[in-house]
């Protein structure tokens, strides 16, 4: 077994670490606060503050432009990745909830960058079946409902530029990928990683941030 060599994250190392990344700015931490007050037993769907900044550094290191989100939530991973969208971009955000993303509406009109996202509310995949074959996505982000993740992935691959970005949340799922037992979404999850460590169209790393984040790069055509 290899050597293990992270450091253990506790929650003083935690602050320690979002005070030396890029704070969020008044519209996301307010997000941040209203999703914790008005939805508080499904906040832990929020993606976690740390993320937030690197989803946004994501996207201005690949010069992405057309982003597609899969599963939106109250709108801080897409609030992100369109205020680091250069002129003309455009994330299209897919989720199925008008309460949840009730919300996320509210805080990119204040944030002005309502205009740079499309917004479909509709399962997921129907809305990814329906857009261009042809690869046209520079980034895509997956953190939506655990048993549709190969589904999203096998959706979103071809339709990938070479080089494009796929960035998947939860891949760890708090640890219940090691051994599922009657945990169905770890079950679900450690099939996904299975899926993508032996996909030969991507080439992918797992990182532990947060929950575990896996990045997957297109390679060849």
């Amino acid at each position: 077994m290899a050597e293990f060599k992270g450091t253990p994250i506790t929650p003083e190392l935690h602050a320690y670490v979002l005070a030396h990344n890029p704070p969020l700015d008044p519209v996301q931490q307010g997000l941040v606060e209203t999703t914790q007050r008005a939805l508080p037993r499904d906040a832990i769907k929020q993606i976690a503050q740390e993320q937030g900044p690197l989803l946004a550094f994501l996207v201005r290191l690949t010069g992405a432009r057309h982003v597609v989100e899969v599963g939106t939530f109250t709108g801080l991973s897409a609030l992100s990745m369109a205020q680091a969208l250069p002129e003309g971009g455009r994330l299209v955000a897919l989720d199925i909830s008008e309460e949840w993303t009730a919300y996320a509406r509210q805080a990119w009109e204040q944030a002005g960058v309502d205009g740079r996202i499309d917004l479909r509310i509709a399962p997921a995949l129907d809305s990814l079946r329906a857009m261009p074959e042809e690869p046209h996505v520079d980034l895509a982000f997956i953190d939506a409902d655990k048993d549709n993740y190969i589904n999203y992935w096998e959706e979103l691959v071809p339709r990938m530029r070479p080089g494009g970005l796929i960035v998947v949340d939860n891949v760890l799922m708090m640890g219940s990928v090691l051994d599922p037992g009657n945990h169905p979404v770890g079950a679900a999850v450690r099939q996904f990683n299975t899926h993508v460590a032996a996909d030969k169209r991507m080439e992918s790393v797992m990182i532990t941030v947060a929950d575990g984040l896996t990045l997957a790069r297109r390679v060849g055509a």
